[in-house]
């Protein structure tokens, strides 16, 4: 099993929403950039995801199951791009912000720091189990 972290504007899809969605999931699509897509991918079904509100917020708020793995993005009208099917697993009982991702030295080399604007990660299991620390789960 892989971990990955993947961005959401919670105006646009929020971790409320994905909650709604129920056991079918919702599909990931939209993603537009190349390394995302790549990331995307590379993603199995079982795999876990952080889930990020981004601009608003900047903090991990919760975790996602990948329960398809990629197929082609029906909002990519040239036939590029994937998308992959994720399901609510849990709200954090702490929401993990960016400052404090920032100030932890263990973490320093996430992808989320160095690579502000990719919106689809691999987290490594060192990382993964420190995030849920943070997170009090």
């Amino acid at each position: 099993m892989k971990y990955w972290l993947i961005k959401s504007e919670p105006d646009v899809w929020s971790i409320d929403q994905q909650k709604k969605a129920g056991i079918k999931g919702a599909p990931w699509d939209g993603v537009r950039n190349y390394q995302a897509a790549k990331n995307l991918k590379s993603m199995r079904k079982g795999d876990l995801c952080f889930f990020y509100h981004s601009n608003i917020g900047k903090e991990i708020v919760g975790i996602v199951e990948v329960i398809k793995e990629a197929y082609l993005d029906k909002t990519d009208k040239s036939g590029r791009f994937v998308a992959v099917t994720v399901r609510f697993l849990k709200k954090l009982n702490k929401s993990v912000s960016l400052e404090d991702i920032k100030k932890n030295k263990q973490l320093s080399h996430l992808s989320l720091i160095k690579q502000s604007r990719l919106s689809v990660m691999p987290i490594d299991s060192k990382s993964w189990k420190i995030l849920n620390n943070m997170g009090k789960i």
